[in-house]
């Protein structure tokens, strides 16, 4: 089996650097996929109350066999319920079939709302308890990383946010990171388009791999968590053995020169949406 390199958060939890996202993987199918990923090796599983597939998740954790303590699963916080985070994170509790959340994410800022450190806050007092081993955010830019760091005290664990060869987010990375905040890295294939840049193929076929594992080869390299997707068995290990393939310094800065500012998802900046 492929062994996933971990990183260590900023209070001393472990996670695998490699994990496994199900965004939009149906709920009817959700248990079979994720047993799946289970079965290819995956550890870390990533679901969202809003993408209504957390009971599917709970059922494979259930069926699998495999002991807890050796799962990580991330759940986050539906955007319409920032105001009442402490019945959304039960309900998410409940659905999973966990005593214990491993990592539990604000989903969006919605800085609309006005909500979101209110809703920290509450997520400190579920650490604080136990029932949650790591909090953090998804989709923070650097102005809302630095209110959340100005008025409450636990620093978030990890910061997802849309992260890609052709879209790095230089900025927030490194913002992120010298606050102790560890990166996460979702749609890190560029849903798909980044797997046919050039420079991706030809290394590629220097290495005798697939694109999808030149690129998350690399973002493993640059110390990014990465949750690729797939519903497919096959690419669910020829992603997982991304974790034995090492590019090199040049390697690595022939992919990092892809950087550009083609955002493929919606702008943090501007969402406005609680429906999620």
């Amino acid at each position: 089996m492929v062994k996933v390199p971990h990183l260590r958060l900023n209070n001393g939890v472990t996670i695998p650097q490699l994990g496994f996202g199900v965004f939009q993987v149906p709920q009817g199918e959700t248990q079979r996929v994720v047993e799946d990923a289970l079965e290819a090796g995956y550890r870390h599983i990533d679901t969202a109350a809003a993408y209504g597939n957390e009971a599917g998740v709970g059922a494979a954790i259930a069926a699998c066999g495999i002991p807890r303590e050796e799962l990580f699963i991330t759940t986050k916080l539906r955007n319409g319920e920032q105001g009442m985070a402490a019945e959304a994170f039960e309900a998410s509790r409940e659905a999973l079939g966990v005593e214990v959340v491993d990592l539990y994410l604000i989903h969006w800022p919605v800085p609309s709302q006005g909500l979101f450190v209110e809703a920290w806050r509450a997520m400190e007092g579920f650490f604080a308890a136990g029932r949650v081993r790591a909090i953090g955010v998804s989709n923070f830019m650097q102005d809302q990383l630095d209110t959340l760091l100005a008025e409450t005290t636990v620093v978030p664990a990890v910061n997802q946010i849309e992260l890609h060869p052709t879209f790095q987010q230089a900025a927030v990375s490194a913002g992120s990171r010298a606050a102790g905040v560890a990166v996460e890295a979702y749609s890190p294939l560029g849903r798909g388009s980044d797997l046919e840049v050039a420079a991706v193929t030809e290394l590629a076929s220097e290495h005798g791999v697939t694109p999808a594992q030149i690129v998350l080869a690399w973002h493993l390299g640059v110390g990014n968590i990465v949750i690729p997707k797939t519903m497919h068995v096959d690419r669910m290990r020829e992603n997982l053995a991304a974790a034995d393939i090492t590019l090199s310094p040049d390697e690595m800065d022939t992919v990092t020169a892809l950087d550009s500012s083609a955002r493929m998802g919606t702008d943090p900046a501007k969402a406005a949406f609680t429906q999620m």
